[in-house]
This record gives C-alpha cells, sequence and structure tokens, in this order.
C-alpha cells in the first residue's frame, strides 16, 4: 500500500449545501484520527471564498489550476439545481478535475453538475428522490436508481440527499481500508454503516399520485375515508356507475397500474401515516385495510426493503406515553 496521502479534492461554489461538505469531510477527518490519511482541500472555480446555501461563508485552498491530482474528486450539492443550470465555469472545472481523478463522486444534486458535463452517461445514477424524475428527464442517457441510496458504477459515484454523503464517504472508507474501519467511523460518528431499504422510506407520507380523473379521484376518496371495505373493482364500478373494465382501463391510461395496486398504494401511504402515529404495526395494517400484519410486511419489504417494524424505530413521531 502506498503511503502518499489519498488526495480529496470537494469542489465547492456558492449556493452549495453545506452538509454535503461537512458530512463527507467529518467521515474522512474521523478516518485519520483512526490511522487514515486523507488530505482534504477545498476548491472553487476562481480559488476564492464562496457563500454556502445558508449564507455562511466557506474559504477554499485554492482552484482546480493550483490542485495536483485527486484521487478522489466530490461535488456536493445545492438547493439551486436543478432549478438553474449549471454555469459554463462549474461545468468545466468539474470536467477537468474528474479527468484527472481516479475516482468521481456527486452528492445529492450534485449529480446534476456531473450530469451538465457528460460524465454520466450511459452510467447508473442516483440524486434525491424530489429530483431523480428532473435528472431522468433532462438527461435520458443516464439510467436514474430514483430509489439508491448511493450508486457506484465503475470509479463514479453517485448519492442521493444530503445525509447520503456520509454513507457514501463511509463506502469509499471502506473502499480504501477495508470494513473494521468504515465500521469504527460510523460508530464514532452515531450514524448506520449500511442503511436498509433505500430512498423511498425517506419521502413524505401519502406520496401515490392524485389522478386527475374526477372518477379515479373519487375512488382515492372512498379508499380513504374506509380503506378496510373491500374496494373490488366490480364494487367500486358499480358505485362509480361505470363498467369495471372502463375502470380498469382508466387506471392504466391515467397511473399505468390496476386499481387494485393503486388501492393497495394508498392504503400502504395510510399504513405509514397510523405507524408514524405510533399506532403498532398489526393495528396499522387492520386500520388501513389489509388482511393481517404479514400482508402489510409483504408490502412493506416489497417498496421500502424494510420492516413496519424498521420503519416506525426510524420514523415515528409520536410520544410514548408512560
Amino acid at each position: 500500500m502506498s503511503s502518499d496521502p489519498h488526495r480529496i479534492a470537494i469542489l465547492v461554489y456558492d449556493g452549495v449545501k453545506l452538509l454535503d461538505v461537512a458530512g463527507p469531510a467529518d467521515v474522512f477527518g474521523e478516518a485519520n484520527r483512526l490511522g487514515a490519511d486523507y488530505r482534504i482541500t477545498l476548491l472553487s472555480t476562481t480559488g476564492t471564498e464562496v457563500a454556502s446555501s445558508i449564507g455562511v461563508r466557506t474559504a477554499v485552498d485554492g482552484s482546480p489550476a493550483t490542485e495536483p491530482d485527486p484521487d478522489t474528486f466530490l461535488v456536493p450539492g445545492a438547493n439551486i439545481y436543478p432549478r438553474t443550470p449549471v454555469p459554463r465555469a462549474l461545468i468545466e472545472a468539474t470536467r477537468g478535475l474528474a479527468v484527472r481523478s481516479g475516482r468521481v463522486a456527486s452528492i445529492c444534486s450534485g449529480a446534476f453538475v456531473l450530469a451538465a458535463t457528460g460524465l454520466l452517461d450511459g452510467r447508473r445514477a442516483t440524486t434525491h428522490w424530489k429530483i431523480a424524475g428532473e435528472l431522468a428527464a433532462r438527461h435520458p442517457k443516464i439510467r436514474v436508481e430514483p430509489d439508491a441510496i448511493y450508486v457506484r458504477d465503475g470509479t463514479t459515484y453517485t448519492s442521493a440527499g444530503v445525509t447520503a454523503g456520509i454513507d457514501l464517504a463511509l463506502a469509499l472508507v471502506e473502499e480504501d481500508h477495508g470494513p473494521d474501519l468504515s465500521r469504527e467511523v460510523a460508530r464514532a460518528l452515531v450514524v448506520y454503516l449500511q442503511r436498509a431499504g433505500g430512498q423511498s422510506q425517506f419521502s413524505a407520507p401519502l406520496q401515490t399520485p392524485p389522478p386527475r380523473s374526477p372518477v379515479l379521484r373519487t375512488v382515492v376518496d372512498l379508499v380513504t375515508a374506509d380503506p378496510t371495505a373491500g374496494h373490488s373493482v366490480a364494487e367500486l364500478a358499480r358505485h362509480l356507475n361505470v363498467s369495471p373494465r372502463h375502470l380498469t382501463r382508466l387506471f392504466r391510461e391515467e397511473l399505468s397500474t390496476t386499481p387494485a395496486r393503486y388501492i393497495e398504494s394508498v392504503r400502504f401511504d395510510i399504513a405509514k401515516a397510523l405507524l408514524d402515529q405510533g399506532h403498532s404495526a398489526t393495528q396499522a395494517a387492520l386500520l388501513a385495510g389489509f388482511p393481517g400484519y404479514e400482508s402489510l410486511r409483504r408490502v412493506f419489504a416489497r417498496e421500502l426493503s424494510i420492516s413496519p417494524a424498521a420503519y416506525q424505530r426510524r420514523f415515528s413521531t409520536a410520544r410514548r406515553g408512560g
């Protein structure tokens, strides 16, 4: 193993999200305390300080022109992306550093900066769940994986929102120094070494897309008002005075799904909200209209890759009375 330090360059710019910078940097700094040798350098396109998303001025060590070839190059995100175009100077600085780096990584909306250079074309990538669809729409050559915490494609890495940069940095430490050191860093920072499940578990409740059709909106109202009712296609069609075939066609044309699967997704959202309120998993399953806990567990495993109990431990905001 080389005795030379592992150089990490982080390219910052006006509007950069501070936690996208500090989170990964802290991981590498903690790894240094435990025996690693990372040299972290903050760079800006001009070599001058930048203003972060919260207004804090961030000093830098130089510009890409003054930086030796990095072993790892990180591009943090910002709230301004994807709302505004990536500036040409930032694109050029990113491309120049990327071609000189051993590996390249983005955090959150930093994926839009990498994408603007063309570096993600033909690759798998991810970003924050709220803007993953926009990344895929703007850059159709990228194979976007919207539920991933982070994605590695060769020597290119992309990660989801904000704290996922910590997950990614831990993975890079493990790649460099093995799981034992990475585990010790995670323990020291009191974070998960590897989070179970994907980004879906962190999205807001009741994310089922609302239908445009008045008929389908009525279906949602019926299920939400009484999720424990049967709500078969025949029953819903009779209530709405349409044929089962017509109702099924409406679901396929507008929502690209079946009535049964859509109703299950509404019940799933209701169950998540009930878990957030402090109901037990069994109670949430029954109140949301599932036959029992096992049915709810299977949907959680399919949609979030975690159990209802694990979801509740992480996200319930209910106060436990004594």
